[in-house]
């Protein structure tokens, strides 16, 4: 979204509370519960749009043209404007036209939370989202994004038809890591069914270990980890529970959710918790990772799901 209208078109929605790292920890405090707070205050219809502009902003951080396409009317049209030292590059195209040309593209994963929104409904019928966002890669706050979205119903469902954002490159000094964001845009990929997606948020030569097994190093290596969770679950969903960082090692603790529904699977559902312990390099990726999680007990689930002991 940074430099194509494909990850341009993508930071357009709301999805939390979160909050470049520029800002100082008392700022990013109160921001936050003021978020919190707003989000209480919405009522059913507006949260109903939240959950919305939350699943697009899921679906398009991990190039989830499916998703994407069941939530965006085919008569949609998007438009944009970049600017770039105080200049706007225009654009206006087709949703169809924009699917067309990013599925053939190689992408990149990127998170983008939302740190201001308003919502205006018109007769049920249609709506208009305004929302102020921050891009971010990899951790890494890079954008800001004023999106406005319009959504109208269809056979009784609210889809997008149109959306308009202007993208603002941040400057260099608010361009700081922030762990957090880092582990949530890594907790998201591990839903989006990209195995490679995982594995860009390793070093080249990383290591990732699970359980004191073989360890995976390499990105090749830690892609078909990922590969192999995937291809278990096809409606994998993986959420951060927490952070906590010591010294130079961070802890990852998460729970994942998922349908063993393949060819030869179980057919059955499992929830299990865990987490990674990470090593990050200079650059801000995970050069070594070693993950727990009870086996025994992921085991029993895939054999008897999650309900029975």
């Amino acid at each position: 979204m940074k430099r194509t209208l494909s990850i341009k078109i993508l930071s357009l929605v709301i999805v939390s509370s979160l909050f470049f790292s520029c800002q100082s920890n008392h700022n990013k405090t109160e921001l936050t519960e003021k978020a919190i707070e707003e989000v209480k205050t919405l009522n059913p219809e507006e949260k109903e749009l939240k959950a919305l502009v939350e699943k697009l902003l899921f679906a398009v951080g991990n190039s989830d043209w499916q998703t994407l396409e069941s939530i965006v009317s085919k008569k949609a049209n998007l438009a944009s404007a970049i600017v770039r030292d105080e200049v706007s590059k225009n654009s206006v195209i087709t949703i169809g036209e924009y699917f067309e040309s990013q599925k053939k593209r190689e992408r990149k994963p990127f998170y983008e939370p939302v740190n201001e929104y308003k919502f205006l409904i018109n007769k049920s019928q249609i709506a208009f989202v305004w929302a102020d966002a921050t891009l971010h890669k990899y951790g890494v706050p890079r954008t800001n994004n004023v999106d406005n979205f319009t959504l109208i119903k269809e056979d009784g469902e609210w889809k997008f038809i149109n959306i308009s954002f202007t993208n603002t490159a941040l400057p260099e000094e608010l361009q700081k890591f922030d762990i957090e964001v880092f582990a949530k845009s890594y907790a998201q990929v591990w839903c989006s069914q990209r195995p490679n997606f995982v594995s860009s948020f390793f070093a080249e030569d990383g290591v990732l270990q699970i359980n004191e097994g073989e360890p995976a190093e390499g990105t090749e290596a830690i892609t078909n980890v990922a590969r192999g969770f995937m291809n278990a679950f096809p409606d994998m969903v993986v959420s951060m529970d927490s952070l906590i960082t010591k010294s130079d090692k961070t802890r990852f603790y998460w729970t994942l959710t998922g349908t063993n529904d393949v060819p030869n699977g179980t057919g059955n559902k499992v929830k299990i918790s865990g987490f990674e312990e990470w090593t990050l390099n200079d650059d801000g990726l995970i050069q070594e990772s070693k993950g727990y999680f009870d086996n025994k007990e992921y085991e029993r689930q895939l054999k008897f799901g999650t309900n029975k002991k």
